[in-house]
């Protein structure tokens, strides 16, 4: 049984303590908006996977509670920041499982201001003596680059993008130019939480987070939530959704393998091997390839993670994705539109709801209904998030 997502919503990607708001006023609004878009009251979903990092034990109740009180099952979803595309996955499981004809994928984050620590559930695992969960995944940098002050995920994506340069000459201003390339790109979208314009010399001259990642390099932390309305065939025909429906072509997660820690390297580390899998399983699943992709969102918590995530995607041949976005490739008239939204760098990034903003923006794009970040033609679309831990989800999307 296919599914089809006919509806999606979004807040406003913000810096934490922005709004006076409450994680279920977020998660309200952006599911409120999902189904809106969808044309169907609440009543008519019969459960509700909700994302999220930082909150206690079902906190997605709580917020679901604000759309409605129908008795429905919620589930309770933590990915770390593949929580939201986790969320979808499941509601397409019940979907073309036949389990269900609507089901509603809710994210949301509400964040504390700073740089990301080295866990999450709250952010308190390390004080309450608790293990981090990628307590192995810091061993294996540790090793190879030692330990140093700087946030623990950003030593992780800096030391691979060490690696990177020294294996294949990719340069610092190859990895601004993710940053200089998904900046510009959210100057025209009026959900994210920056619209700021940039260099790649004022890129390349802000402050350093762990070398060689700058500030305007990194994703920040954020506030913010974002749904999709996941229905089956007979639904959008029922419903005369058809207009508003866009295929779940295929989508795949995978999780770390021996080969994630067997090189010692922090490229494998944070996660290329999951992405190839789950990219190379979508392909296969769909009958699609990247050839036939037309617009990506994927998940560049740091520069050097779109650059790896180009090579994983089977976009370029590993070491080739610097030159990719130098020379334009993955912007506006090359050959791909990647991170129209911005991305998580520029567009912010709620670890609870990113996958599925991911997703919202997508759907726009193969509607034509994305103003001025609309690729022209777009007609299939690919997200990628993933998390450390680990888990990365790859989802296709395609307009019938």
């Amino acid at each position: 049984m296919k599914a089809y997502i006919v509806g999606v919503g979004m807040t406003k990607f913000e810096k934490p303590e922005t709004r006076d708001w409450q994680y279920w006023d977020m998660a309200k609004e952006a599911g409120g908006r999902a189904l809106a878009d969808a044309g169907i009251p609440y009543d008519r979903v019969e459960q509700v996977p909700v994302g999220y990092c930082y909150q206690a034990s079902t906190a997605g109740q709580r917020a679901v509670y604000e759309l409605g009180l129908s008795g429905v099952p919620v589930y309770n979803v933590n990915n770390n920041c593949a929580t939201a595309s986790t969320a979808l996955m499941m509601a397409r499981q019940f979907v073309e499982g036949g389990i269900n004809d609507c089901v509603l994928a809710l994210g949301f984050e509400k964040m504390a201001k700073g740089a990301l620590g080295g866990s999450t559930g709250g952010g308190d695992s390390q004080a309450a003596g608790k293990t981090s969960p990628v307590a192995r995944h810091y061993g294996v940098m540790a090793a190879a680059h030692g330990f140093e002050m700087t946030p623990p995920t950003a030593q992780l994506f800096g030391n691979a993008a060490r690696e990177h340069m020294e294996r294949y000459g990719t340069t610092v201003e190859q990895l601004a130019a993710v940053g200089e390339k998904n900046h510009r790109h959210s100057a025209n979208n009026p959900n994210a939480q920056f619209q700021d314009v940039y260099t790649v010399e004022e890129i390349l001259a802000a402050r350093t987070i762990h070398h060689p990642l700058t500030k305007l390099q990194c994703s920040p932390t954020s506030d913010g939530s974002a749904a999709a309305v996941v229905v089956s065939e007979r639904f959008v025909a029922e419903h005369g959704l058809e207009e508003r429906a866009v295929e779940i072509a295929a989508q795949a997660m995978t999780t770390d393998t021996p080969e994630s820690f067997a090189s010692g390297s922090c490229i494998d580390v944070v996660g290329k091997p999951m992405s190839r899998a789950a990219a190379r399983q979508v392909y296969e699943a769909s009958g699609l390839g990247i050839e036939d992709v037309d617009v990506i969102e994927l998940h560049d918590c740091f520069s050097v993670n779109e650059l790896l995530t180009y090579e994983a995607l089977g976009m370029c041949a590993d070491g080739e994705s610097g030159k990719l976005v130098q020379d334009g490739a993955t912007t506006y008239g090359g050959r791909w539109v990647v991170n129209p939204s911005g991305g998580l760098i520029s567009k912010g990034h709620p670890l609870g709801a990113t996958g599925l903003a991911q997703a919202a923006e997508l759907v726009w794009q193969l509607r034509g209904t994305a103003g001025p970040r609309q690729v022209e033609g777009a007609r299939v679309g690919l997200a990628h998030n993933v998390g450390l831990g680990g888990a990365a989800v790859v989802t296709l999307l395609r307009k019938p």
